[in-house]
């Protein structure tokens, strides 16, 4: 197998809403929040559901190699209920081997509603459910070892069982790859993901908000300075500025696509880094899996939701 994807199994419920909506609840745009299954429920009959996807950040990402021809595998937690045959389904579909045995857990399968506002930006509010229970004992480490690359995301990292899962995944694997996923997800988990990103992530994906608050920084310049310093493979998405990949003294820079009819920018770095690690397992040079990491997004950020057709 090129890559196994390790994250959070979380059924995505897009809905179109307005700014007004997320001012009523308090949310705050284009972030992700964590939710429980009471205020799910309350917000859900608030809205009209566009689509439901098998989605979750790294399973996005690894439908988007599965896409790409690529032989590709996820682990994520769900519960045997309708959600949970739902997502294996949907994962199976795209070809992807969903390598984990579902169950009965006192936890619900767990959902995210994506709320998706006319400046096309995604508010999402994510109730785990199971997925967040995850533990090492969930983690085949044969599997692992069979694996060309891991790629893991900040948001399934926390304290307890799902860290000792994390652990287990890095400790079997070949070479680690890791999204930072969220700017929250930094700032809660800061000094735990810049000890892994310095010493124990050979891949890292991050936008130039998560890296910049993972170091403290106050300019670009600090944190190319930071990239370099650790030897690593780092990838940082900038936006309207492009993409840039350091890796040793070596940077790499990609312009964005121009004149876009951006309709929702949900899963827009999920499939950048689809693009950038298949570019990066068929030996392609870093200018090219910038490339292919912006086509990518470039593409997925012209429909609705987090899937190519």
């Amino acid at each position: 197998m090129k890559i196994l994807g390790i994250g959070n199994a979380i059924v995505d419920v897009l809905c179109k809403v307005d700014d007004k909506f997320l001012k009523k609840y308090s949310l705050i745009k284009s972030t992700m929040k964590i939710i429980d299954e009471i205020e799910f429920k309350n917000l859900i009959t608030e809205v009209k559901i566009e689509e439901t996807i098998s989605g979750g950040s790294v399973a996005n990402s690894i439908v988007g190699l599965s896409q790409l021809g690529n032989d590709v595998g996820f682990i994520g937690k769900v519960k045997d209920d309708d959600l949970g045959k739902t997502y294996e389904e949907g994962l199976k579909k795209e070809n992807v081997s969903y390598l984990y045995s579902k169950k009965y857990e006192p936890l619900p399968t767990g959902s995210c509603l994506i709320l998706i506002t006319p400046d096309s930006e995604r508010t999402m509010c994510t109730f785990l459910g199971t997925a967040g229970k995850i533990n090492d004992n969930d983690v085949n480490s044969e599997i692992v070892k069979k694996s060309d690359i891991t790629f893991l995301e900040g948001y399934l990292w926390d304290e307890g069982e799902p860290k000792k899962a994390f652990d287990k995944a890095i400790n079997n694997s070949n070479k680690v790859a890791m999204s930072l996923s969220d700017l929250f997800c930094v700032e809660r988990h800061k000094s735990q993901f810049l000890e892994m990103v310095k010493n124990r992530i050979d891949i890292t994906f991050c936008n130039e908000q998560e890296i910049a608050a993972l170091i403290d920084a106050k300019d670009f310049n600090e944190v190319v300075s930071f990239c370099k310093s650790i030897k690593r493979l780092v990838i940082v998405t900038r936006g309207e500025k492009g993409s840039v990949v350091i890796k040793h003294n070596d940077i790499v820079e990609c312009e964005s696509r121009k004149n876009l009819d951006i309709k929702d920018l949900t899963g827009a770095g999920d499939l950048f880094a689809s693009g950038f690690l298949h570019g990066h397992i068929n030996n392609l040079s870093l200018g090219e899996c910038l490339e292919l990491g912006t086509d990518m997004s470039s593409k997925i950020i012209q429909k609705i939701g987090a899937r190519l057709d």
